[in-house]
């Protein structure tokens, strides 16, 4: 099917853009448009200095690079449009998105003696920014040190604690 391409211009040449009609042989959607693979005329050289007609075919955005031809039916082109989103899950909609995993390691010093750290998940708004992300099992080392606190703000004691000292003291206050 024969497409109009618009050309650029070339500003060392000094040539505004230029229009050719190509064939278009594709079209397929991405997230941020449309592109269109068309075959533009061109030539190659052949064997003994020959000159040959040849097509050059190349992607090109749509409607950026291209036009119609007026009282062309395209319906008949290879269509690949976006495939569907896929349905957010029920846990999904009812949780909300996941939290980025790991835990960091705020240190704090209070006078004299060791340092004291506090536990948090990566986004809590008092994570120290930069820290190393610690795995469940470091972070579990870690928080069984006397002198480590979880943060309740960002649910870091909500979900290491029971790994901690099991499920059955939840009932407990």
């Amino acid at each position: 099917m024969p497409i109009r391409v618009i050309l650029p211009a070339d500003p060392v040449l000094a040539l505004p853009e230029q229009e050719v009609v190509a064939r278009l042989y594709a079209r397929r959607q991405n997230p941020t448009g449309w592109l269109y693979l068309v075959g533009l005329p061109a030539y190659r050289n052949g064997e003994n200095e020959a000159v040959e007609a040849a097509e050059y075919r190349v992607w090109v955005r749509a409607p950026e690079h291209v036009q119609p031809v007026d009282g062309i039916d395209y319906d008949q082109i290879p269509t690949e449009p976006l495939p569907p989103a896929p349905p957010k899950s029920v846990v999904r909609e009812v949780l909300g998105e996941r939290r980025p995993s790991g835990w960091v390691l705020a240190k704090v010093r209070e006078g004299r003696g060791p340092v004291h750290g506090v536990l948090h998940t990566p986004d809590c708004e008092d994570a120290p920014q930069g820290a190393p992300l610690l795995d469940l099992q470091r972070a579990l080392d870690v928080a069984e040190n006397p002198g480590t606190r979880l943060c309740t703000l960002c649910g870091c004691a909500q979900e290491l604690t029971p790994m901690i000292r099991g499920f059955d003291h939840i009932g407990d206050s």
